[in-house]
């Protein structure tokens, strides 16, 4: 055990406020905070020495593992640069190298420019603010409204949220968002009346999956279906790469697999390997033309962040980029997504278990006391669950009921298998009591 864990614990519950945690709970004097000090590759140790599988890849963050030589080494030569200059009125090597890598993973002046920002909410914040502006500039103002789908999870700026589907994050605020309408499908879109009058500015998707929904698919050939429809009309595409971005739907990123591209992309998360926070929103030279003017005619995009192309996280970004090209990351990744396949294929026949919902290397195992019904929500039963699979050796978190798995792509076949009992253990126990 580390001499000092028990004043870190005593440290963070006077003067720490965590996200999304009931604090009261978390102070209790009984409550024993887990202590993270180490990791490597897919497995982490806490402040007692004992270790995990990073079975939700630190908040859906880390692609690579923990420790990867190469990302360090990338971080540790910028510092010795210089680690952080202005991205207003300068430029700096890594920033304008990584912008040309990822207009360079889409096909030819598709997605030709990249502005940068903090974190997946505030990719999106860019994304809403450009569409809307774009619209101004082409003299159709009247192009305003936004639209996202039930369910959906964007971020928690207000932008972001405004889009958000997920009552229980997002209704308190909703006096204060932008115009959205929600729609279920397509086909609700498409009968959407602001849609057919040509009011909404864009549309706004988790290409796939909807992660905080509860790791919710999407009909296969939708994504095609949306792209479509949007042409038809004008309408401008989001599509919220952050979860599905850089492998985890099995290709780099989602829309490859429908042969969609959007008017903007958002990415953040995974863009540097989960080592330090970095967004990054891709649009195309329509979208930035527009906003292209002498000074007086306004037409500048105002937004902006002061670590904006920050030098450190650009330059993790790169090393992110060179190891699925040197260590063939998503080739390796194939038989995982198999192996990943079978071995929650198995978990079905437990009772408890109503749905388990894999995409690629993303998956979602949800819980109920029958196919029906489902447990209360005060009886935090995801959660028990996912506090019972620490002692087997996993550490994840749920949503609702629903328990993720969606590991580092580099967690090998083995610890994979034992990921996997490590949730058969814990379901069982807590929900066979």
């Amino acid at each position: 055990m580390n001499e000092n864990t028990g004043l870190i614990v005593e440290w963070d519950k006077q003067h720490t406020w965590h996200p999304f945690t009931q604090m009261k709970a978390w102070c209790a004097p009984e409550h024993e905070p887990l202590v993270l000090m180490e990791g490597q590759g897919a497995i982490l140790k806490d402040s007692h020495g004992r270790t995990y599988i990073d079975g939700n890849s630190s908040i859906w963050t880390n692609i690579h593992g923990h420790g990867h030589p190469h990302i360090m080494e990338a971080i540790r030569k910028q510092l010795a640069a210089v680690a952080h200059v202005s991205f207003l009125g300068t430029t700096n090597v890594p920033a304008a190298q990584l912008a040309k890598r990822l207009a360079d993973l889409f096909p030819e002046e598709k997605l030709s420019r990249v502005f940068y920002s903090d974190d997946g909410s505030t990719a999106i914040e860019v994304a809403l603010k450009m569409a809307i502006q774009f619209w101004q500039l082409q003299g159709e103002p009247h192009r305003y409204r936004l639209v996202a789908f039930e369910g959906a999870y964007h971020g928690d700026t207000a932008g972001a949220s405004s889009l958000g589907g997920i009552s229980l994050f997002h209704e308190r605020f909703h006096r204060f968002h932008f115009p959205v309408e929600r729609v279920a499908s397509v086909e609700e879109l498409a009968a959407l009346s602001s849609f057919r009058q040509n009011e909404v500015a864009a549309v706004v998707i988790e290409p796939l999956i909807q992660g905080a929904a509860g790791m919710r698919l999407w009909p296969q050939g939708m994504l095609a279906e949306l792209r479509k429809l949007c042409n038809s009309s004008g309408t401008l595409l989001i599509l919220d790469e952050i979860l599905t971005g850089f492998g985890r739907t099995g290709t780099l990123f989602a829309c490859e697999q429908e042969d969609v591209i959007p008017d903007f992309l958002t990415l953040a998360k995974g863009l540097t390997g989960g080592y330090l926070p970095l967004a990054a929103t891709l649009t195309t030279a329509r979208i930035f033309e527009a906003f292209l003017g002498e000074i007086e005619e306004q037409k500048t995009f105002y937004y902006g962040h002061s670590y904006t192309g920050n030098p450190l996280a650009c330059a993790a970004a790169l090393a992110n980029l060179d190891i699925f090209r040197e260590e063939s990351v998503l080739e390796k990744l194939q038989p995982k997504i198999i192996l990943m396949q079978r071995l929650l294929s198995e978990l079905r026949s437990i009772p408890y278990i109503a749905d388990i919902r894999q995409c690629g290397f993303i998956a979602g195992i949800e819980v109920r006391q029958s196919f029906e019904i489902p447990y209360s929500w005060q009886a935090q039963t995801g959660a028990r669950i996912c506090t019972a699979a620490r002692a087997h050796g996993l550490l994840t978190r749920p949503i609702g009921d629903t328990i993720v798995l969606m590991p580092p792509l580099c967690i090998t076949e083995e610890q994979l298998v034992r990921a996997v009992n490590a949730l058969r253990k814990a379901i069982l126990e807590i929900c066979g009591d």
